[in-house]
């Protein structure tokens, strides 16, 4: 089985918030900040569309002993990139991109243990694939490294930070805690 991996994901070992998360998973999940949980029920994952907000996330975790890394490698968790894949080795995950929809000429990255091999695919309850990044990804997603480049603050809206996307011209809206 296998979990949706969009913009930046944040993937855990469910048994890591089994055993360390105060209150187990109940807790967790009352605690999940956006609407992007999904579960294999063997690994967990929530998108991010900012790396700081995957630090801070991460952060958090770690404050419950949830860890990202042990000795350079993903230990509780790991950090995916729609595009590029692990920001660091994983030994007990696996990123790919798969066919997606009837027509199979759509593609989506997914996440699974290395040892699965269920085609069974976890999405948000919330995801459709028309109003996704996946879908969407050439204009949606920036890469980190462009950020910078691409991206002109404008202002504040709604509790929104608001920017100029360089390269399309096009207005895009992040959240302040996002």
């Amino acid at each position: 089985m296998a979990v949706l991996i969009e913009a930046i994901s944040v993937v855990i070992k469910r048994s890591s918030i089994d055993k360390k998360f105060p209150g187990g998973w109940d807790a967790f999940v009352q605690e999940v900040p956006n609407q992007t949980l999904c579960t294999d029920g063997t690994l967990v994952r929530l998108g991010f569309m900012s790396p700081d907000a995957v630090r801070q996330y991460v952060n958090s975790l770690e404050s419950y002993g949830i860890f990202y890394l042990e000795n350079g490698e993903a230990s509780d968790l790991v950090v995916a990139d729609m595009l590029r894949g692990f920001t660091v080795k994983c030994d007990w995950a696996k990123l790919c991109h798969v066919p997606f929809g009837d027509d199979n000429l759509r593609k989506i990255a997914i996440c699974q243990g290395v040892e699965d091999d269920d085609e069974t695919i976890f999405f948000p309850d919330v995801w459709e694939f028309e109003n996704s990044i996946s879908h969407k990804q050439s204009s949606a997603f920036i890469p980190y490294e462009e950020i910078e480049e691409r991206l002109e603050f404008l202002r504040k809206e709604n509790g929104l930070n608001v920017y100029l996307d360089k390269k399309t011209g096009k207005e895009i809206f992040i959240s302040e805690t996002d």
